[in-house]
């Protein structure tokens, strides 16, 4: 048995032009080890081909070349396999109407084999909130609770594999939190989740390795750690005591002031030294009254590789 959830190897998949539109190249050849048990996220700008590998992994796009399996089912020979080791909660609000929530949940168990005794529907209704919502169609259902529904339908046949596409795009504070909750104790207790998400805090908080996907590539795959380690840049923000009326010159260093009067210090780490930046600041004579330092977070790094990458 293969240590890894999901394994993506050369994948490549390119959609035909026509008359009007050339051939595009959504995927340029991806390679991707995602272990068992990980909370991985999978982050890029619109247009990276995040939407287009997700499809191909549950089975709605056919690749043009290379190779996927899950859970040790290559999706050329074992698609039912694959397909049956992964739950997709997707961007779009689609559900069927005209069932109920509890109905909607039965019958997409159904879809997948689960005897009537062993689904866990009534489970699933109460760890997503929907218990008061059970018996409503899903015509009468809120966008937010109609998300909450798309998560409950992917847990239904209990998914080793678990791909939240946007989960909580355009929904309130309390689902979010929710949701997370409850996908943390999937992940604790064995569920790999995969995750794509334009709320970069919330990857920095969820995801313990992380990959960016860009024009059909990816330009970085580490653990968060790591990835966060690795951009060379913090910054110092100096409260003086005196409030100063423009940004000095310090000897070798980018500085500016801040809407909160707070003189702040762009430096990277692998060359200079805070004490340099005191030094500096003091011949420059600004007395000090507190001091912080900002490490560089998720968001400055995606947007640094997405750039460069472009």
């Amino acid at each position: 048995m293969t240590d890894f959830a999901i394994e993506i190897k050369n994948l490549k998949k390119t959609y035909a032009g026509s008359k009007k539109t050339p051939p595009k190249e959504a995927l340029k050849g991806i390679d991707l080890t995602i272990p068992r048990g990980a909370f991985f996220g999978l982050l890029g700008p619109n247009g990276a081909g995040k939407s287009t590998l997700i499809n191909i992994m549950a089975g709605l796009v056919i690749k043009s070349s290379g190779s996927l399996s899950i859970m040790g089912n290559d999706i050329d020979q074992n698609m039912r396999g694959a397909r049956l080791s992964i739950g997709v909660v997707p961007q779009e609000l689609v559900l069927d109407t005209f069932f109920t929530v509890r109905e909607a949940l039965d019958m997409h168990a159904g879809y997948y084999g689960v005897p009537k005794d062993k689904r866990k529907t009534q489970e699933i209704i109460d760890h997503m909130g929907l218990s008061d919502k059970a018996d409503v169609h899903a015509r009468r259902l809120s966008g937010g609770m109609r998300r909450r529904v798309l998560v409950a339908k992917a847990l239904v046949h209990t998914p080793p594999v678990l791909i939240l596409d946007e989960p909580t795009a355009g929904v309130d504070v309390e689902l979010r939190t929710q949701l997370w909750e409850y996908v943390k104790t999937l992940n604790k207790a064995g569920t790999t989740v995969l995750l794509t998400t334009h709320y970069l805090e919330e990857a920095q908080e969820l995801c313990d390795t992380i990959a960016v996907i860009n024009h059909g590539e990816v330009v970085a795959c580490e653990p968060k750690a790591k990835l966060l380690r690795s951009f060379d840049s913090k910054q110092l923000v100096i409260t003086p005591i005196v409030p100063l009326a423009a940004a000095p010159q310090l000897a070798g260093h980018a500085c500016e002031i801040d809407a909160e009067n707070r003189l702040v210090v762009s430096y990277k780490p692998s060359k200079n030294s805070v004490q340099d930046i005191l030094d500096a600041v003091r011949v420059a004579g600004i007395g000090i009254s507190d001091m912080i330092t900002r490490e560089a977070d998720l968001e400055d790094i995606f947007i640094h590789l997405t750039r460069q990458a472009a």
